[in-house]
């Protein structure tokens, strides 16, 4: 039973101090992320993908990259982009640099593991576009993308759009829209959140190093003792292990950061990181969207290149000997509450949280402000938020364990 308490305890302050670690990067993210969504329109950015050649690709791509990293924000983004005309190639762009290029993802990244990843998570964002690009053109969907289309019916148009950018910075409403989307930002993402950091802390307190070896062939062996179907086999079994999780990208990196931690090659992580977008939730929103037939064939886009862009991140990394080493990863042996730099930032990313909510929700109240957002199953999102809940209450008696009985 001690023992119990003791991994309960410990699980419990894992997850704590990851979240603790992280808040002020997923404050500076999701405040960024609010204000270019509300001064930057979708109207301006479709005029500049209308077709899917190099300069559309490369503006979808730089449009995603200062956008949100929520990935039902960006499949309702994408949507939007495609149906007022954006090219398909320049859309699929936009959605993969919008949940893989983003600034707060890489700090995120930064934070649990290390440079290696960081540079691995944009290169790797440009090889997916780039492989994207490259299988769309050698398949040319055409009839797909034209039903597509079709099942989105008519665009139509904000007068948002036509206020210039520099009459939406001296508007109160558009900041206080801000305010409003930052909370949008937090409501879309705590459950996900939650559960990810607390399933991370519980990853960490209670399941065997054999489990990670079982799931991932070979993994703890010598970086060089890889062959080529191990590494296979870790970039198919990351997907799957996300698929499985149901976790937004941003919760999913502490989870990346303990298989890593347990010996999973560095293709297998990258392959786990990049999968947010192949996962059932977002399967079934895509059919929603464009029909089930374009849906399986951004599945097999998405996953065919994520497996291609985490083996070549790998052996190219192995080649620059500049492959991570599991070894020096410390971050469970962290004391995650220490009065040092994250403390510091996380009191004045508050800070600026508060703002953003009061000028949102208190002193622009009155301000009506919709953004639209991917159609969630209610279902899972009933039993999302029933799960944070019970993660609420496991962290709240390990931490009482840890406190007061241990």
């Amino acid at each position: 039973m001690n023992s119990f308490l003791e991994r309960w305890a410990e699980s419990a302050m894992t997850s704590a101090g990851f979240f603790w670690m992280a808040l002020w990067a997923f404050i500076l993210g999701y405040a960024v992320s609010s204000l270019i969504q509300i001064f930057v329109t979708q109207e301006r950015m479709q005029r500049t993908m209308g077709d899917d050649n190099l300069k559309s690709i490369s503006l979808g791509t730089f449009f995603g990259f200062i956008s949100s990293s929520c990935s039902f924000s960006a499949l309702a983004t994408t949507k939007a982009l495609f149906k007022k005309g954006a090219g398909f190639i320049s859309s699929i762009a936009f959605l993969l640099a919008s949940t893989n290029l983003v600034i707060e993802l890489g700090i995120i990244i930064s934070i649990f593991l290390s440079w290696q990843f960081v540079v691995g998570e944009y290169v790797g964002a440009i090889i997916l576009i780039l492989s994207s690009w490259l299988l769309i053109r050698l398949i040319n969907p055409k009839d797909l993308i034209k039903k597509a289309r079709e099942n989105l019916g008519d665009s139509d148009h904000s007068s948002e759009d036509d206020k210039s950018l520099s009459q939406k910075l001296k508007s109160f409403t558009s900041w206080a829209k801000v305010g409003k989307q930052y909370g949008m930002e937090w409501k879309m993402v705590w459950k996900d959140v939650t559960i990810g950091f607390t399933i991370a802390g519980i990853v960490k307190g209670f399941v065997p190093d054999s489990f990670f070896r079982t799931l991932f062939i070979n993994s703890g062996t010598d970086v060089e003792s890889y062959s080529f179907l191990t590494l296979l086999e870790h970039t198919v079994v990351g997907p799957v292990a996300a698929f499985l999780t149901f976790i937004g990208s941003m919760g999913n990196i502490p989870l990346a950061a303990l298989l890593f931690s347990k010996g999973v090659s560095f293709a297998g992580v990258m392959a786990f990181i990049f999968s947010d977008l192949v996962v059932f939730p977002v399967l079934r929103i895509n059919a929603k969207y464009y029909g089930w037939k374009m849906s399986f064939f951004i599945l097999f886009l998405l996953f065919s290149s994520l497996i291609g862009a985490s083996l070549l991140l790998h052996y190219g990394f192995n080649l620059a000997g500049a492959l991570p080493d599991p070894g020096t990863m410390s971050i469970t042996e962290s004391d995650h509450f220490k009065i040092d730099y994250t403390f510091w930032l996380n009191l004045a990313f508050l800070a600026i949280s508060g703002i953003l909510i009061y000028i949102g929700f208190f002193k622009g109240k009155d301000v009506k402000h919709h953004k639209e957002m991917a159609p969630k199953s209610k279902t899972l999102e009933q039993t999302l938020k029933y799960l944070a809940f019970v993660a609420y209450a496991w962290l709240a008696g390990g931490l009482l364990i840890k406190f007061l009985v241990l």
